[in-house]
């Protein structure tokens, strides 16, 4: 209980850290970050239809999707995240809570490289932390999961570059046919994106477990039953103890590296390996069906 407790803290404090980004150094300078959030900062700009909205009315139903089609404890998460995120954001619109004197802004007016450089600092922080706890920011993360879930041979890295660079190059029309925003959209989306994957410390897109265990039978179940992934039991033998053990290998999305590490302490005298993965081959779309 604690244990959730302190997660949930901390995913507040990360949608209240993002809030403060987002109001310091990305609306008070002329660029969009990545993702769906970049679309409604654009939106924000040109009719002035606030983030706060634009992220519930599109977070709240991915929400739900994920909480019926993936993990419920990642659905309440980002839930949390976003609904946090976006209060904020209007208590911060609607000077309930002003930061106008703390707000980084150039005397012209316009973006300069270091506004998208602490923004994308602060975000990949966040998005890091945030995935190591099961949850997600929204967005972007919620879609790649679903497509994921729904399709698991296309690969989530390119579901999330198409929706960058589809930010990136519309920055060019909305910010008045000027090149330095589709800059600075790449520079955030950049650094983003790298700082969080650095935090995640080898999360990759898919994660191999291998699993030394006697328990393999239950532990494959729980995988199967929770996970909606197989796994390969292969038979081995210590060889300090000379006892028969199992080797389980089971890959898995970097979402449920949480979930299946829940699953291993479950069990006493079970250790895993985890190594990255940077792609897998096969039918695995019949296998997924299959278990479904």
């Amino acid at each position: 209980m604690l244990k959730k407790v302190r997660s949930g803290l901390i995913i507040v404090c990360m949608a209240l850290l993002m809030a403060l980004n987002y109001q310091i150094f990305i609306f008070e300078n002329a660029f969009a970050p990545a993702g769906i959030n970049g679309i409604a900062t654009m939106i924000q700009y040109k009719l002035d239809f606030s983030v706060a909205y634009m992220s519930l009315i599109v977070n709240l139903p991915l929400c739900l999707l994920a909480f019926l089609f993936l993990d419920r404890n990642f659905a309440i998460k980002s839930t949390i995240f976003v609904l946090v995120f976006s209060v904020t954001l209007l208590l911060l619109r609607y000077r309930i809570i002003d930061l106008s004197s703390f707000s980084y802004k150039t005397p012209n007016g316009t973006s300069t490289i270091l506004a998208p450089v602490a923004a994308g600092v602060v975000n990949g922080f966040i998005y890091g932390t945030v995935i190591r706890l099961n949850g997600s920011t929204g967005g972007t993360d919620i879609v790649a999961a679903l497509v994921h879930k729904w399709h698991p041979e296309e690969s989530m890295i390119w579901i999330i570059f198409a929706i960058n660079t589809m930010v990136a190059l519309a920055s060019y029309f909305v910010y008045d046919f000027n090149v330095e925003p589709v800059v600075l959209c790449i520079v955030y989306s950049f650094l983003s994106s790298r700082i969080g994957d650095a935090l995640i410390r080898g999360i990759r897109e898919q994660v191999k477990f291998e699993i030394i265990t006697r328990d393999f039978d239950a532990i494959s179940q729980e995988i199967i039953t929770e996970l909606k992934h197989t796994a390969t039991v292969i038979p081995a033998r210590g060889m300090y103890s000379g006892k028969e053990t199992d080797l389980l290998i089971c890959v898995c999305h970097k979402f449920q590296v949480a979930k299946m590490t829940e699953i291993i302490k479950r069990y006493p005298g079970t250790f895993a390996c985890i190594s990255g993965v940077s792609d897998t081959v096969g039918n695995f779309k019949h296998i997924h069906h299959h278990l479904l």
